[in-house]
């Protein structure tokens, strides 16, 4: 099981010290840097910047939302990175939530199912660069011919010519749908809050994705990233406390009351009344007894913390559960080295 670092997306104010911290998990041998966006930082302008001074480590997105970009955008990002990193980008994408979508991009939400599978194909013909790229779906028609056209539209083909035609796409995916969906069109999955105690919940359905026909890959070469905090420490209490924030906002605060994907998970997860109530106090405005509601052992069990030995047992527990790679949150190049010393 590979290792990456997980840079994620950006609070207030940038983060410091990262230039340091990539540059140790590429001297320690980690597999990939990736980055994230919400409704701030984008997620390619930093992996591009701080990627520049890597010469080995994969540059991945873990998500870029596709509403916020055209298909045969992402596809120019994606290309325009993969030749200058020297064809090292994973291409991770997700649909967001309807929240974001609609009220921060201004795009409809409506069938993000039939919606990916445009946007994937939309940027696999930009990168094979077989011919003009062309669509017919009703989400992203290629030309354009709808309300407000010219009429003038032509089909194009990439100027530039993609450094790989084959350039590994990931897609983040919660719901059974989403999931299998992945594993029949994707080359890897980027799940959220996966953990080995949920590892049974998902199988059936990367199974169905599959076995459909045409599923660009199998189990032995689909890829999963599984984003957690991994710290070795004799004093674990603390990082689970620090960590329930995070869990409850997640749970109860992005997303709508109605319609919020995140909270779902953890629903299957089986701690539905645990996901209402924080879900109640923090929409509420009551963040801080929303996050004291979430239990140390549901945290345990989403990250990897504790002494060398113990981290050493729980990382061995995810890659037997199928994920190929762990995209660990760590803050300082001690923790890099730390833990590249202690997985060894």
């Amino acid at each position: 099981m590979d290792l990456g670092l997980q840079l994620g997306y950006w609070g207030a104010q940038p983060p410091t010290g990262t230039a340091e911290l990539v540059a140790a998990a590429e001297d320690a041998g980690f597999d990939a840097l990736f980055t994230a966006e919400a409704w701030g930082s984008d997620a390619l302008t930093p992996l591009a910047w701080w990627g520049r001074e890597t010469t080995r480590l994969r540059l991945g997105t873990s998500i870029v939302q596709m509403s916020g970009r055209t298909p045969a955008s992402i596809a120019m990002h994606a290309l325009t990175l993969d030749h200058l990193s020297g064809g090292r980008v994973v291409l991770g994408m997700g649909v967001s939530g309807p929240q974001v979508v609609e009220g921060w991009y201004g795009q409809p939400f409506a069938k993000p199912l039939a919606r990916t599978r445009e946007v994937v194909d939309v940027v696999r013909q930009v990168l094979a660069r077989e011919a003009p790229v062309t669509n017919d779906g009703p989400h992203h028609p290629l030309p354009y011919a709808g309300e407000g056209s010219v009429g003038l539209g032509k089909p194009l083909r990439s100027i530039v010519h993609p450094l790989r035609a084959d350039l590994p796409i990931f897609l983040g995916a919660e719901g059974p749908r989403n999931v299998a969906l992945a594993a029949e069109i994707a080359d890897g999955w980027l799940p959220l809050f996966y953990s080995p105690a949920s590892a049974d919940l998902y199988r059936p359905w990367l199974a169905e994705g599959f076995a459909r026909p045409g599923a660009r890959r199998t189990p032995d070469t689909f890829e999963i990233a599984a984003t957690c905090h991994l710290q070795v420490t004799d004093d674990p209490g603390p990082v689970l406390e620090a960590l329930k924030p995070s869990v409850a906002l997640y749970m109860g605060g992005m997303g709508a009351k109605g319609q919020n994907f995140h909270q779902e998970v953890f629903v299957r997860m089986g701690h539905e009344q645990l996901a209402h109530d924080v879900q109640e106090l923090y929409l509420a405005g009551r963040k801080d007894e929303a996050a004291a509601l979430v239990p140390d052992e549901l945290v345990d069990q989403l990250h990897v913390v504790g002494d060398a030995a113990r981290v050493r047992d729980k990382v061995a527990e995810w890659e037997a559960s199928g994920v190929t790679m762990l995209l660990l949150s760590l803050t300082t190049p001690d923790e890099v080295r730390l833990v590249a010393e202690t997985l060894a």
